[in-house]
């Protein structure tokens, strides 16, 4: 027989990782080119970054991508940063090392998250 705690404890639903006020999300879009894979399946490219409002890093990003790989790979590059302060080196990065037929969405679709979670800070 379990004692209240560790019923309690058992029963007791962990908080999402970025329930904590300071989280934000932000998401920007871009249209696909055409003759992308991608473009079989969707328009638009989605770009979804968490943002700690404290510090303006990021601390988690999602991308719309059929590969997981090319997803990983972003994530890699853009974790990490702070923005907008680290946008121009962002860009530099994937410029340099996301050689891929959207490159320019991507690029499109950050500047789109990046200008949703300015917006945010210009409101408060």
């Amino acid at each position: 027989m379990m004692d209240k705690g560790e019923e309690f404890m058992e029963n007791q639903t962990p908080a999402p990782r970025y329930a904590a006020d300071k989280y934000v999300l932000a998401t920007g879009f871009a249209q696909l080119p055409k003759g992308t894979p991608l473009t079989d399946t969707q328009k638009m490219f989605a770009c979804s970054l968490v943002i700690d409002s404290t510090t303006d890093g990021v601390v988690d990003a999602s991308f719309s991508f059929i590969m997981g790989l090319n997803e990983e790979f972003l994530r890699g590059l853009v974790i990490g940063t702070t923005l907008p302060r680290d946008f121009d080196l962002l860009q530099k990065r994937v410029k340099e090392r996301a050689l891929v037929p959207t490159q320019g969405t991507i690029l499109q679709a950050l500047r789109s998250t990046l200008d949703r979670y300015l917006e945010r800070t210009t409101k408060q």
